[in-house]
């Protein structure tokens, strides 16, 4: 044997990771070297002289894929091919094969050289990365409350989830290939916010955002988004994954929350306005009353002609205007004494057609659009009045240019889901709409705060919603306002149904003015304010009474118990003892004494007795002489 021949030889012997050896023309194996052995499992010995296609397996054979592997060698120059080989034991291993011809110099064949490699462990890594990867695409797929799929570097969709059609609403082949800035409003796409994304994802390694996208039928949805980069080993770019959720019922429901929540934070700053209006009009009412009652008091002991008794008028009008003040002022605290009764919502509209066309002016046109039928209503008819006028003339001042205001009424029912302000029951809701200017968001939430006026200074005190805010809150009712600029304003009055009255109230009989009660009665006054005291003392002394003082509930009581009383006239709001309180000991101790509850606040006790009398806050001589003769007659007509 040749030297460079028997180099070869030992080369070849000493590789073991091939396993490299010759065939015949026919396929007959005619060299083997030690890698084929390794691997195959045959020795020299065993496997010389035999077909090479005992190493495929039966299907193969079956197919004659020997056959087919020799001939592409010889015809094309060389065979290569990756299949599943058996060894000498009958086991499977992954084979890389290489088959070249072997020709003499005059080109004809003389075998084959055969180079196999033993890829096994590279095939079962493959395929555990393949299925690894069916697995995850088949978790993507099955994901259905997600948007889960990958963009390319620019942007375009490469693949899409069953989620993503079901929220989105675009199939595989509708999708695949277009940019995914389509899913984003018009605004978002002319503001860059697509590519800022992408920018974003790429450089800071991940974007989130929550915002409003858009499906396939142009409808929108809030969406949570998160884009992530995806990056190759050597750390180049090669495209984006999102993630979208669709979490518009969440919103909805945060949305609903925020808004209870400012509901619930309007009510709690209305009802401590409430508090504190109530408290300085409370006040203000006593040093009203006082005004009141001295001015009274001076202009009878000044002569008629008097010069200064203009001024005294003067006095009076503007004290009078002041006490019209603190009672809208109390009537937004809830706090006025209001006389509830059956009333007629048509009937009163009807009777103050003419006060309203005259209050509201020429150049507003009035509609009225009543049913045939409607229920009574509990309220005062006198605040009603009040309220309804102050809602046209606001409906006015809304139209400088002239307009219309449709005042209207219906039945609404509030059923015992209801979550507002209103019990569940029978309601009637009387809306004053008007064609004028609007008010904005900001505007309309403060329409019914206290002293909140658009008007110019001196053309409103800003009390007149509240007024009848106030007036509709102790009614058991609400008043709800809903506006839009250039699109004008309607005020809905919502008032309690009067339980089984569907008719108009009777009217009502002429009041009987009681004559004065003769002088010389023993009155008690009540009062913790010593203005307000000396003020209703004087008075009575004008009309010929004899007066005892009493500064506190307790002085009261010792007094009446150790001289003789014939009426008792006390305030309600007093320290440590209210004038209800000193009321309910006076009369278990003495039924029969007449007693005045004098107060400028509505919200008395529940266990206030139907026969308390009442006079309001503040009152001059003239009631306060109507209301001692009203609760002596009363006394008279009483069974002993």
């Amino acid at each position: 044997m040749p030297a460079d021949e028997s180099r070869y030889r030992l080369l070849i012997d000493a590789v073991f990771d091939y396993a490299i050896y010759m065939l015949d023309p026919d396929g007959y194996v005619t060299s083997w070297n030690a890698g084929a052995q390794r691997f195959k499992g045959y020795t020299e010995a065993e496997i010389i002289g035999h077909h090479f296609s005992r190493f495929y397996g039966e299907e193969d054979r079956k197919r004659g894929q020997p056959a087919r592997a020799l001939h592409a060698a010889a015809t094309e120059g060389r065979f290569e091919n990756e299949g599943w080989r058996i060894r000498k034991d009958g086991s499977r291993f992954w084979a890389h094969v290489v088959i070249d011809p072997i020709r003499s110099p005059d080109g004809s064949l003389l075998g084959f050289a055969k180079i196999t490699r033993d890829l096994t462990d590279r095939r079962l890594a493959a395929d555990a990365l393949r299925e690894s990867e069916d697995q995850f695409r088949l978790l993507v797929q099955s994901v259905t409350d997600y948007a889960i799929f990958m963009l390319d570097p620019d942007g375009y969709v490469t693949n899409w989830n069953a989620g993503a059609e079901r929220i989105k609403g675009y199939r595989p082949n509708e999708i695949v290939g277009e940019h995914f800035s389509r899913f984003y409003t018009e605004e978002d796409k002319r503001a860059g916010l697509p590519q800022r994304a992408l920018e974003m994802a790429a450089t800071e390694g991940r974007f989130g955002k929550e915002g409003w996208c858009v499906r396939k039928d142009g409808s929108r949805f809030w969406a949570s988004v998160v884009i992530d980069p995806i990056r190759s080993e050597a750390g180049d770019l090669i495209g984006f994954s999102k993630v979208t959720r669709d979490i518009t019922e969440r919103k909805e429901a945060q949305d609903e929350l925020e808004r209870a929540r400012e509901a619930l934070l309007q009510s709690q700053k209305m009802d401590a306005i409430g508090q504190l209006t109530g408290g300085i009009a409370h006040d203000f009412n006593n040093l009203l009353m006082v005004i009141l009652g001295s001015l009274d008091l001076a202009r009878k002991r000044v002569p008629e002609g008097a010069r200064v008794l203009s001024l005294l008028d003067n006095a009076v009008q503007a004290a009078q205007r002041g006490a019209a003040l603190t009672q809208r002022m109390l009537a937004f605290a809830r706090r006025q004494d209001l006389n509830l009764e059956h009333v007629d919502i048509h009937a009163l509209v009807r009777g103050m057609a003419d006060l309203l066309k005259h209050s509201i002016g020429p150049t507003v046109e009035i509609e009225l659009d009543f049913p045939d039928r409607l229920p009574a209503v509990n309220a005062d008819a006198n605040q009603l009045e009040l309220a309804l006028l102050n809602l046209a003339v606001n409906a006015r001042d809304a139209m400088p240019e002239g307009g219309k205001v449709t005042i209207s009424a219906d039945r609404r029912e509030i059923g015992a889901d209801n979550l507002g302000e209103l019990r569940p029951g029978s309601y009637l809701c009387l809306s004053v709409a008007d064609t004028g200017e609007g008010m904005d968001a900001e505007t309309l939430s403060r329409a019914m705060e206290p002293f909140f006026t658009t008007k110019g200074v001196g053309k409103g005190t800003g009390l007149g919603l509240s007024m009848v805010h106030g007036m509709a809150r102790q009614s058991g009712g609400r008043l709800l306002m809903t506006s839009q600029p250039k699109k004008g304003t309607v005020a809905e009055l919502w008032l309690p149904v009067s339980c089984g009255s569907v008719e108009s109230p009777a009217p009502s009989p002429a009041k009987h003015l009681a004559p004065r009660q003769p002088p010389n009665l023993t009155v008690l006054v009540v009062d913790d304010d010593p203005l307000v005291l000396t003020n209703t003392v004087a008075m009575l002394d004008e009309l010929g009474h004899r007066v005892l003082q009493a500064h506190s509930g307790k002085e009261a009581l010792e007094t009446m118990r150790s001289s003789p009383v014939d009426l008792l006239i006390t305030d309600q709001v007093m320290p440590r003892m209210s004038g209800v309180d000193l009321a309910n000991i006076v009369f278990a101790e003495k039924p029969g004494l007449p007693i005045i509850l004098a107060t400028g606040y509505g919200e008395v006790a529940e266990d206030t007795p139907d026969s308390l009398m009442r006079l309001a806050k503040p009152f001059g001589i003239d009631a306060l002489d109507e209301v001692i003769a009203r609760v002596m007659e009363n006394r008279q007509a009483s069974p002993r």
